[in-house]
């Protein structure tokens, strides 16, 4: 069984960021708040930045032919988007508890989105 699942691994973590990409198009403004103001630029553009770079990564996983490279950029796109979630945690510091749970629960949770990611890239053969 365990086969079974990591065999779909790649397509499952695709699938995952298939929405969230969507949802930075969809619900921008729940993202943008996330971007932290010391960024040149306006958030919108990181929003919809991070959106495309999560929908190249996720096509990337779908294909064989790229899952390796698409693995890597996963670790890329999760360790880039990492200062945000440390802004958002640091932000959301005077929110009513379960939404501080929320940022706090973000930053270890890229932990393992990254292992996942880096894990993808290292058992997909070169071809």
């Amino acid at each position: 069984m365990l086969k079974k699942i990591s065999r779909f691994s790649p397509q499952i973590l695709a699938t995952f960021l298939s929405f969230t990409g969507v949802a930075h198009f969809i619900v921008r403004d729940r993202f943008n708040p996330l971007i932290p103001p010391w960024l040149p630029g306006n958030a919108t553009f990181y929003t919809y930045a991070s959106g495309v770079a999560e929908l190249a990564v996720a096509i990337g996983l779908f294909i064989p032919r790229t899952r390796r490279l698409a693995g890597s950029g996963a670790v890329l796109l999760f360790l880039s988007v990492y200062p945000g979630n440390i802004y958002m945690a640091y932000d959301w510091r005077d929110r009513d508890f379960s939404q501080q749970l929320v940022a706090y629960l973000r930053l270890p949770f890229q932990i393992p989105l990254i292992w996942w990611a880096v894990s993808i890239a290292r058992k997909t053969p070169r071809e």
